[in-house]
């Protein structure tokens, strides 16, 4: 259970092609400076953390998880798919949630409660479009495996 609950926690958050990934340096940084670098991205996962720990229809998925070192993958996540300096070292989005059968309503949650942190954080509408564009195509990677 305890592997399945830490592996569906990177559903929202993961390298959005599913296995650890390189960005052109300067590609898109621009994403990564918008949302405040590590320091920014630090923020809003803490704040995603505390919303996910409060919903109700999801927040017995992490019920017995290592809330540190999700915490930790997750930021390494944000923090690669948007060109920051950081490496991914978890594993891929299919690869972390075969078996699971997730449906569309725990993954509708799961964004429900980044978007509810992002706006916590006041990060800017448009740059929360351009992060929730570039996680969106995992919806497939996760959903039904």
């Amino acid at each position: 259970m305890l592997k399945h609950v830490v592996l569906f926690a990177l559903l929202a958050l993961a390298g959005c092609a599913g296995a650890p990934q390189t960005v052109a340096p300067r590609a898109q940084d621009a994403l990564y400076r918008e949302l405040g670098g590590t320091e920014g991205i630090t923020r809003v996962v803490d704040l995603f953390f505390r919303r996910l720990n409060g919903d109700a229809r999801i927040s017995t998925l992490f019920r017995n998880v290592d809330h540190d070192d999700l915490r930790r993958l997750v930021i390494e996540q944000l923090c690669a798919a948007t060109g920051g300096p950081c490496t991914y070292t978890g594993r891929s989005m299919e690869e972390a949630h075969s078996g699971l059968n997730l449906t569309n309503a725990d993954f509708d949650a799961f964004v429900a409660d980044l978007v509810a942190a992002l706006d916590e954080a006041r990060v800017p509408k448009a740059t929360q479009k351009k992060l929730l564009a570039i996680l969106a195509p995992m919806r497939s990677e996760v959903v039904g495996k």
